[in-house]
């Protein structure tokens, strides 16, 4: 009888440990799935596992918005569970000057505006980039208004299930996220068409987006060159497609800044070169007086044919690390139209093919996973 008693106290004593276990990880997970509602002293948490630099970096195009709707903090938090070094975001402003995360200059494509009576009179038709855009833009609602709407995946052949739950978040918010993240997590934000926004927003005292941009920045401990120690306790880079803007922005703050590349025959929004001009030798030594690396379209490197395989590469990565450049190309994602059939509809090819042939020094990702797991395998830290 004793022994049976003692069995069950042992038993009871397991269960409610097991209790305490869940509970825990549950109270834990919670905390770390909504972290956003607070920031941190800069100097954020001691003892987080660092920043990794000896492989190439894995940012999170959007967060992980292969499998959660782009720009979400749902979508960042996924990213940082499974291993971004960065999380990566476009930032552009609201009717009311403030910074929000979102790609295009329209809600129509990634929120349910359209669904909002209350809205249906703030379609307009702006000019941007020499075309004309009809469509319900950011800039005409405040952040308030904003709040209201919901995110939706981009793409059909994504998953939906997760459409009308989440937000549109601040660029605060953002930073709260990385911030907040029980490692040190890189963040990778946009000044998003620049030219655009400096038209259609006001802030006081003659501010531009860049100001305003760099501000929040700096006011949340954002400082320090690249590899430097402030840099590695809160990694940036900052990302634009406007070269004036990002030498502006190279006055404001001493932070990495890349210059993106589109496709080689488009103009710039700002200075009206082809890109094609802009990837020179005497361009690249220019602009890396200012940039620590450029993110090319992955296509501009290594074109593909009519066929969909690949030509020869270019020898855009070789020039720019001659000029001591990063490279950091966009955009991967899994699925098969995306995948160029040299890779036999496999993203790990691909990634053997850019990391180690091609020897980029970070991705955009829209699987932030996939490229994780790869890296683990391949080159565990």
């Amino acid at each position: 009888m004793d022994h049976d008693i003692q069995l069950l106290l042992m038993l009871l004593s397991c269960a409610v440990l097991t209790l305490l276990i869940v509970y825990a990880l549950s109270y834990a997970t919670a905390i770390r799935r909504y972290p956003y509602f607070s920031v941190p002293d800069v100097d954020g948490p001691q003892g987080r596992q660092p920043i990794q630099t000896q492989r190439a970096f894995n940012i999170a195009h959007r967060g992980s918005n292969g499998e959660i709707p782009e720009a979400t903090a749902e979508a960042f938090l996924r990213a940082i569970d499974e291993g971004a070094d960065f999380i990566e975001t476009d930032i552009t402003a609201t009717k009311d000057g403030r910074l929000i995360c979102f790609h295009d200059l329209i809600l129509d494509d990634t929120t349910d505006v359209a669904d909002h009576a209350e809205f249906q009179d703030r379609i307009h038709t702006y000019e941007d980039e020499g075309k004309n855009v009809t469509g319900y833009f950011a800039v005409d609602f405040t952040l308030d208004e904003l709040k209201t709407l919901r995110a939706r995946q981009r793409f059909k052949f994504r998953d939906q299930s997760f459409n009308g739950k989440f937000q549109i978040i601040t660029f605060e918010e953002f930073i709260s996220i990385a911030l907040n993240a029980t490692r040190i997590v890189g963040i990778y934000p946009e000044i998003k068409s620049p030219v655009f926004i400096n038209q259609h927003v006001k802030w006081p005292d003659g501010k531009r987006h860049e100001d305003i941009f760099v501000e929040t920045l700096l006011k949340n401990g954002y400082k320090g060159t690249y590899l430097s120690d402030e840099w590695r306790r809160q990694p940036l880079f900052i990302q634009s497609f406007a070269p004036t803007s990002l030498i502006y922005s190279s006055s404001l703050t001493n932070s990495p800044l890349i210059l993106l590349i589109d496709d080689l025959t488009m103009p710039t929004q700002d200075t009206n070169q082809t890109y094609a001009e802009i990837t020179s030798d005497e361009y690249l030594q220019y602009i890396s007086k200012f940039v620590v690396g450029i993110g090319p379209w992955k296509d501009t490197i290594v074109p593909p044919d009519a066929n969909n395989y690949l030509k020869l590469p270019t020898d855009l990565v070789s020039r720019a690390h001659a000029h001591n450049l990063q490279v950091h190309p966009y955009t991967f994602r899994n699925e098969y139209g995306y995948l160029h059939y040299d890779f036999h509809q496999d993203p790990f090819q691909e990634y053997i093919y850019w990391i180690h042939t091609i020897c980029v020094d970070g991705l955009f990702t829209d699987f932030t996973g996939s490229l994780h797991l790869y890296q683990e395998w391949t080159s565990p830290l």
